[in-house]
């Protein structure tokens, strides 16, 4: 009888290892099931995160980068499609950089749309592939809205079960793409009705493809301001060239004075304007001129102005009646907050007088030899482009200048006197006559080289604020 009890123990025991063994075989071959889908989904990260770094360094274009990020999520996670979209300039709405062909629709769509889905799919297609989302729309709008990763399944997205199921999501992961506290988009993958559901277990994955592609999507626009500020100072530096040429080449050769002129521009295009104008055998004309503002829309002022001024001044008797019609010319096409002032010197050679007139410009400056002192020249009037012309024509007037051998008269924009140093101190009305007067003696070029030197030295390593031009004319 014992021996029947042992046999059946030993048999029981038997049966209950094998069993034992299947599971724990069973066990193992799970194990290593999951341990080869892990090392597949590895692979398949690793293949995403080498694709990126390899379209770095052949120089991918944004249309290609984004179709790269979409692409590799779908692969790597096994979706159904996918999209991506990115903040717009305002960051007040999403726009689609990529959507993956069949991928289900993950925004909001018109019920007209719908009903013509059938007889017109392109019309949804469109409407998909160009709509720009807004904070808190769909599921979209609401994951942006809330910056973070998310999962939907069929219920949490509320679908209607009756439309076609090509526009079915049945499951969603979504996530905001951001980098350095920035929010650059949204990454979205999508599962239809016939498709494996996301898992929760998915996240980790799909966060470290958001990591990427938002550091990638980052550099990618770091790189294209950095291409783009490269074309902009080209273009900038083309601009400062055509501008070159529409400022004096070499001072004017007029018998009876010594005449000369720079100017410095605080950025790459200059909003000040000089110019000397022949206008026949015995008469020259010497402009100075200061657009308010700075930069482009000033040079493109200047431009202007100069045009006019070169049509208005041919034949001139008097410098006044140049700036009128100059006036009328230019206020039409002056903004509001926009202003030129301008100072228009009419030399004779005849007489060797000077007549000028004064549209708001600082006053010039005249050193008399025989003193030793300087004067400022100050006729009425105001600055171009502020009055339509009936103010302009009775304020403007012309004033008439003597000079003797040796008298000089300086042109100058407040570039100079309100130039700053590392203290914030300006250069100063003062510093000006003192540096006329100590260089007079020694012609005008010699003037308008050192000014600009004590200038630049009184500046140092401060930026200079405002364009400087300098014009000397020294009576011989």
């Amino acid at each position: 009888m014992w021996t029947f009890v042992f046999f059946f123990l030993f048999l029981g025991t038997l049966i209950a290892l094998g069993i034992v063994m299947a599971a724990f075989t069973r066990k193992i071959a799970e194990v290593e099931k999951e341990r080869a889908d892990l090392q597949v989904e590895e692979n398949r990260v690793f293949d995403f995160l080498h694709g990126l770094g390899e379209a770095f360094s052949e120089g991918v274009r944004p249309a290609d980068l984004h179709r790269l990020i979409v692409e590799g999520a779908v692969r790597i996670l096994e979706a159904h499609g996918g999209a991506l979209y990115l903040t717009d300039k305002t960051d007040s709405s999403l726009v689609p950089a990529f959507i993956s062909a069949g991928c289900p629709p993950m925004v909001p769509l018109p019920p007209h749309l719908l009903e013509q889905f059938t007889s017109t799919p392109q019309a949804l297609e469109s409407f998909i592939r160009l709509h720009s989302v807004k904070r808190g729309e769909g599921i979209i709008g609401e994951t942006w809205e809330l910056n973070q990763v998310q999962v939907f399944d069929h219920e949490e997205l509320n679908l209607e079960d009756n439309r076609d199921s090509s526009l079915v999501v049945h499951s969603a992961i979504i996530g905001t793409l951001h980098y350095r506290r920035k929010t650059l988009g949204v990454l979205a993958l999508a599962n239809g009705p016939m498709s494996t559901p996301f898992r929760r277990e998915d996240l980790s994955v799909f966060k470290t493809i958001a990591e990427q592609s938002a550091f990638a999507l980052y550099n990618e626009a770091i790189y294209l301001q950095a291409g783009e500020k490269k074309r902009l100072d080209q273009d900038l530096q083309v601009a400062r060239e055509i501008q070159g040429i529409l400022l004096p080449s070499r001072s004017p050769e007029f018998s009876g004075f010594d005449i000369d002129g720079i100017n410095v521009p605080a950025h790459h295009v200059s909003g000040d304007y000089f110019d000397f104008i022949k206008i026949d055998t015995d008469r020259l004309g010497v402009v100075i001129a200061d657009v308010s503002g700075k930069g482009v829309p000033a040079s493109l002022i200047m431009a202007m102005c100069r045009s006019v001024i070169r049509s208005q001044a041919t034949h001139a008797t008097s410098p006044s009646d140049v700036l009128r019609r100059v006036n009328r010319l230019l206020y039409p096409d002056i903004k509001e907050d926009m202003f030129i002032s301008m100072a228009f010197l009419l030399i004779s050679k005849d007489s060797g007088d000077v007549t000028m007139a004064r549209a708001g410009h600082d006053p010039p400056l005249c050193y008399r030899t025989s003193t030793g002192k300087i004067e400022q020249i100050s006729p009425r009037g105001m600055a171009l482009g502020i009055d339509s012309g009936d103010v302009f024509d009775r304020i403007c007037e012309d004033v008439t200048l003597h000079l003797d051998t040796d008298d000089t008269i300086v042109f100058y924009t407040d570039g100079a006197t309100e130039a700053l140093d590392d203290a914030g101190m300006e250069f100063g009305m003062p510093r000006l006559i003192q540096t006329i007067q100590t260089n007079a003696s020694s012609g005008a070029s010699v003037i308008v080289r050192k000014t600009s030197e004590e200038l630049t030295a009184f500046i140092g390593k401060q930026h200079q604020y405002d364009d400087i031009t300098l014009i000397a004319v020294r009576k011989i």
